[in-house]
């Protein structure tokens, strides 16, 4: 592998399964390349993306997400959806699991269950991908569901997105705004907690609220991981993470993953791409600053966000490293950074 593509990137949250999906990509796409989106096998191949956490999101008929294009400067704040029903959640996670079928069939993907595979995976043709649900409204209040999805490969959950679910609450797409807003783990939630440690699920805190994120830590055994969350400190998004939870974070020995969503990034909140990654950088030091050094890695929202234009897609991270390391970044952190830091968090969590 070329310098500017080694060591390679593991993401922490990428919506590839879900343009497959929503049929605004073809599996046959993914594994030849398309004009559009931002993952397939020829991009990741010349950016240095060996895989990451690939999740299986069930849309509502519109939300915010849909919407994220009228942020303007100043302010916003988009009303959450309304809770999912089960049955329907339920049919398309299905699907989604079909998708990933698929694109093993195919040789987009290598699906892995253990940080070794992952490991293992980062040095092949094809993408590492660990499934992973965002929002547990397929599940049920017995948490009867989680042992299947598990035994199917499922390895990281989000107990919500934004939007409520019968385990708690999520954070709106408001700001400016910190995530303290509504109510904690319901009993179910606190349920899904116990079971996600006994089957060594990872427990994904990005979307969930404040409160939520408090009963995680008091309950969970496993480390704090924000799949793709950023610092408020730098852009007072709802979605983004005061230092009192970086720290807990840091005290579980867990893991962020910086979201590439300009509006996550920016500190006015916009979604808007034209802006240098000098911004994501005043994330990446204030991340390492609160964590450190081995808790930090990307979280890019490929697939689900406007990222920086610098960045485009997952072939331009040549980019993201090229700023890194004109930032002082050396190699021992540069592996941390790409992916080090994911493999650690993953053996801790799955107990390897």
């Amino acid at each position: 592998m070329a310098a500017e593509l080694s060591p390679p990137f593991f993401d922490g949250h990428n919506d590839t399964v879900l343009k497959i999906l929503m049929d605004k990509a073809r599996v046959a796409d993914i594994v030849q390349g398309y004009d559009s989106g931002h993952i397939d096998l020829p991009r990741a191949r010349a950016g240095g993306f060996g895989g990451g956490f690939f999740a299986i999101f069930v849309p509502s008929p519109r939300g915010s997400a849909d919407r994220m294009e009228e942020a303007q400067p100043g302010g916003y704040d988009f009303p959450l959806p309304e809770m999912l029903d089960q049955a329907y959640a339920l049919d398309f996670v299905n699907r989604g699991f079909e998708v990933f079928a698929d694109l093993e069939s195919a040789g987009a993907i290598t699906i892995c269950r253990s940080a070794g595979e992952v490991g293992v995976a980062l040095d092949s043709d094809r993408m590492a991908a660990v499934i992973h649900i965002e929002g547990a409204e397929a599940i049920g209040p017995d948490c009867a569901e989680l042992e299947d999805f598990h035994a199917r490969g499922l390895r990281s959950l989000g107990p919500v997105w934004s939007r409520p679910t019968i385990f708690g609450e999520g954070v709106p797409f408001r700001y400016p705004s910190t995530g303290d807003i509504g109510n904690g783990l319901t009993e179910a939630g606190k349920r899904l907690v116990k079971e996600c440690n006994r089957l060594k699920i990872m427990i994904d805190l990005s979307h969930l609220n404040e409160k939520g994120m408090d009963d995680v830590a008091a309950l969970s055994d496993a480390p704090l991981v924000a799949t793709h969350s950023n610092a408020y400190e730098i852009c007072p998004h709802a979605r983004n993470l005061t230092d009192r939870q970086l720290r807990q974070i840091a005290e579980s020995d867990g893991m962020v993953g910086i979201n590439l969503a300009s509006g996550f990034l920016r500190p006015d909140g916009r979604m808007a791409s034209d802006f240098g990654l000098d911004v994501l950088l005043r994330h990446l030091d204030h991340l390492i600053n609160i964590v450190g050094e081995d808790r930090v890695g990307l979280g890019s929202d490929f697939d689900g966000a406007l990222v920086p234009k610098d960045i485009g897609d997952c072939a331009g991270l040549p980019n993201l490293r090229a700023a890194m390391t004109d930032h002082g970044v050396d190699a021992a952190l540069m592996t941390k950074l790409t992916h080090g830091n994911w493999l650690r968090v993953m053996r801790k969590t799955w107990g390897e």
